[in-house]
């Protein structure tokens, strides 16, 4: 799974971002299934357009987990690093985009939330990195 900066990086279009408030669009029902247009449910990927990196469905659809242990001060601790790490150990776990179950503001992509890693539900998945 990526790291949170990671996911960040790639949710707001890497070296090709165009500073969007969700993953590839300023409106929100361009690029994600969110509380106002999922019907409550899941839908297969690659159904609304990709960001600029030609990624789909990070923001809406699903939840997806980061490898970081959470952080309320990850942003001020990593100012400035370039692939911040969150701390080595803790509670819980971050995870970030937002899910069919989501309003919008929890689908922007500098929206953080965490659980216990233990956590499963059906708007929560992952994303492979490599």
């Amino acid at each position: 799974m990526p790291t949170e900066a990671e996911w960040e990086y790639a949710a707001r279009g890497g070296n090709k971002s165009n500073g969007y408030t969700y993953s590839g669009s300023n409106t929100i029902g361009d690029v994600a299934w969110y509380d106002d247009n999922s019907n409550n449910t899941t839908h297969q990927v690659m159904q609304k357009q990709a960001n600029e990196l030609g990624l789909y469905d990070m923001s809406g659809n699903v939840y997806e987990w980061c490898s970081d242990w959470y952080s309320s001060t990850y942003y001020s601790e990593s100012a400035g690093a370039s692939n911040p790490k969150g701390p080595s150990s803790g509670s819980y776990r971050v995870y970030r985009g937002g899910s069919w179950r989501s309003n919008a503001r929890a689908c922007r992509v500098s929206y953080r939330t965490y659980r216990d890693p233990d956590n499963r539900n059906y708007c929560l998945g992952f994303r492979l990195a490599l």
